[in-house]
C-alpha cells in the first residue's frame, strides 16, 4: 500500500497510502475511546439507579474519564481534519506544479520569496 494513491475523493484529490492509514489507525482508535464511553456511561446510569453513596461517589471519577475521553476524542479528529487539510493541499500544489502551458511545455508554479 505505500506509494500508492486514492482518487475517490469526490474532488479527484489523490491521498498517499500512508495517510489512508494513518486515518484508519485513527478512526480505530477513536471508535475504540467511543466503545470504552458507552461502557462508562452504562456503569454511571446503573451507578445513579442504585442511589448507592460508594456507587454514586464512584460516578466522580467515571465522569471525569469520559470528559477526558471526550478531549482525546476531539483531539483525534482535530489532528485528522489538519492532516487531511495538508494532504490535500500538498496534492493540488502538486497538480498545479506539473500543470501543462499552452505551448505543451511545463509550466510550474513559481514561489515568490517573501
Amino acid at each position: 500500500m505505500e506509494g500508492e494513491t486514492f482518487s475517490g475523493m469526490g474532488n479527484g484529490a489523490q491521498v498517499d497510502g500512508k495517510v489512508l492509514q494513518t486515518f484508519q489507525k485513527s478512526f480505530v482508535q477513536v471508535q475504540n475511546i467511543l466503545d470504552q464511553n458507552r461502557l462508562l456511561i452504562n456503569e454511571i446510569n446503573q451507578n445513579h439507579e442504585s442511589k448507592v453513596p460508594d456507587n454514586l461517589s464512584r460516578n466522580v471519577g467515571l465522569i471525569r474519564e469520559l470528559n477526558n475521553n471526550i478531549r482525546r476524542v476531539v483531539d483525534l479528529y482535530a489532528d485528522l481534519s489538519s492532516s487531511l487539510a495538508r494532504s490535500v493541499e500538498a496534492s493540488s500544489e502538486g497538480d498545479s506544479a506539473a500543470t501543462l502551458r499552452s505551448d505543451g511545455k511545463a509550466g510550474g508554479k513559481r514561489n515568490r520569496p517573501s
